[in-house]
């Protein structure tokens, strides 16, 4: 809990490199014809967007969630 916590108040840039350094990908899934990639950080989830749904392209959006049904 304490970690989602300091992780929400991390500039996107370094959420971005704490998933790609340490995050597990556990999924994808498709939300309005764009490809979602789900990554597990310690107790939560992140989802992320990139750009043309490209993981090594700029991140568009994240978001965090307790569970994969978010």
């Amino acid at each position: 809990m304490f970690f989602k916590l300091f992780f929400k108040h991390l500039s996107e840039s370094k959420k971005l490199n704490y998933v790609r350094e340490h995050g597990v990908m556990i999924g994808t899934r498709m939300r309005d014809e764009q490809k979602l990639f789900l990554c597990m950080i310690k107790d939560f989830i992140v989802e992320v967007v990139y750009k043309d749904d490209n993981m090594d392209d700029v991140a568009e959006c994240l978001g965090t969630f307790n569970s994969p049904n978010g």
